[in-house]
């Protein structure tokens, strides 16, 4: 309660700073303009064939929720930021061989916008492949017409530039508006939706069934346990005490239990989906032999199997790590930390204190990392218990508008903060 009566004072206070106004004031508007595009479909798609298909498939209606709806509207924005995600993936991946883009990342902001740059570059043929792709699955459905060089080279154009124009909307946000770009488009795709999936619910629920009432209560149940778990664990902090030799009080360094934030859940959503999504592209093809490992590949990498589930959970976790990596860099806060003079007590400065910093980041790394595999697979465990889909879909989501709410309620705060510090310093 406290921390809600904080965030509402909070956000009456920050509508009345300027700044703070104009920022949210763009993007709402840019979150309007990405509604409108998630409304422009692609021509020569049965639409209500489509939808009808969504409404068959648990795991491209999980990834209808992440690209807001754009998938089943077949809009030109259909692959959402998935081709960005996962470009964005491989190089930070491939910054860990490759010392030319190991360097970028310290080069602050020349090289985190040259990496941008790369990830842009890499992000085109990504969206192009998994455009094809989609085009397979519909094609192997009879959602589109035939085989058209023409059709089907418009098709993925238009799709490869809904990205881009996403991409763009992302980098809008970030630097004009307030809070991630891509966490904000992706937050603002789930909301969209709620109200949707809620009334379909409700509407084809039966109340008199005692069993339909326990699952809908149980769902309920998953969504607040989810909620109260996601704050308590995002306001989580590991102190570690910090002295410096000129000083006589004592500071800490903060480490997040989830240091990583949302980030790992996006991530591993992308890569889960690859083998299921592939296995359903190729799953009528011609030849028997691919035909038949499609349709192994799509019944092993089901949304409800074991293999999926243990593999969701690894992704995140190992994501988790991943991303931890990239955030804080123990090698970097020592030698910050020996440079001002400070130190951990009874650790002596540099190697020490790096290798300190490690062994206590992995362990509250870990803690985050199972707490978000946890958060991300459960919902799926207890959807094969009852049969109930919703709860697939519920997990993840409501991880993801939790998170990016309380991300949006810091990046307010600094925002009001410094617009006070700016009026005390005049």
């Amino acid at each position: 309660m406290n921390y809600l009566a904080k965030s509402l004072s909070l956000y009456f206070e920050g509508i009345k700073t300027p700044i703070l106004k104009k920022k949210i004031l763009i993007t709402l508007g840019i979150l309007v303009l990405f509604r409108f595009i998630a409304h422009i479909p692609v021509p020569g798609v049965n639409l209500t064939l489509l939808r009808s298909f969504f409404a068959q498939n648990q795991l491209l209606s999980l990834l209808d929720i992440f690209s807001g709806g754009t998938l089943a509207n077949f809009s030109i924005a259909a692959l959402g930021l998935n081709p960005y995600i996962n470009a964005s993936i491989m190089l930070q991946m491939l910054a860990f061989v490759i010392p030319e883009l190991k360097a970028l990342q310290k080069e602050g902001e020349y090289g985190r916008a040259k990496i941008n740059q790369y990830t842009r570059i890499i992000t085109i043929p990504l969206a192009a492949f998994q455009a094809f792709a989609m085009y397979g699955i519909l094609h192997s459905q009879n959602i589109i017409g035939g085989l058209n060089i023409l059709t089907m080279t418009a098709l993925i154009t238009s799709m490869v530039a809904g990205t881009m124009i996403m991409i763009f909307l992302g980098e809008l946000i970030n630097d004009f508006g307030v809070g991630n770009g891509i966490s904000i488009i992706i937050f603002a795709g789930i909301i969209s939706r709620l109200p949707v999936g809620l009334i379909q619910t409700l509407a084809l629920s039966d109340f008199s069934n005692p069993e339909t009432l326990f699952n809908i209560l149980l769902f309920a149940a998953l969504a607040f346990g989810i909620i109260f778990a996601v704050v308590m664990v995002e306001e989580a902090v590991l102190r570690v005490p910090i002295n410096y030799a000129k000083r006589a009080q004592v500071t800490y360094l903060p480490i997040k239990v989830n240091v990583a934030g949302v980030m790992p859940i996006i991530f591993a959503v992308s890569l889960a989906s690859l083998p299921s999504l592939l296995g359903q592209a190729l799953v009528k093809n011609a030849n028997p032999a691919i035909a038949s490992f499609a349709y192994q590949l799509t019944k092993i990498f089901s949304q409800t199997s074991i293999t999926h589930i243990i593999f969701y959970f690894v992704l995140v976790i190992g994501f988790t790590f991943f991303y931890a990596s990239v955030v804080f860099k123990p090698h970097d806060v020592a030698d910050e930390l020996r440079k001002s003079g400070g130190f951990m007590p009874g650790i002596r400065p540099g190697i020490a204190t790096e290798n300190r910093l490690q062994f206590l980041l992995n362990r509250v790394v870990l803690i985050g990392a199972v707490f978000l595999g946890l958060i991300a697979v459960v919902p799926s465990i207890i959807q094969k218990i009852t049969g109930v889909t919703s709860l697939t879909i519920g997990g993840t989501s409501v991880l993801i508008v939790v998170s990016v709410i309380l991300e949006l309620t810091r990046k307010i705060e600094n925002v009001v903060q410094m617009h006070h510090y700016e009026k005390l310093s005049y």
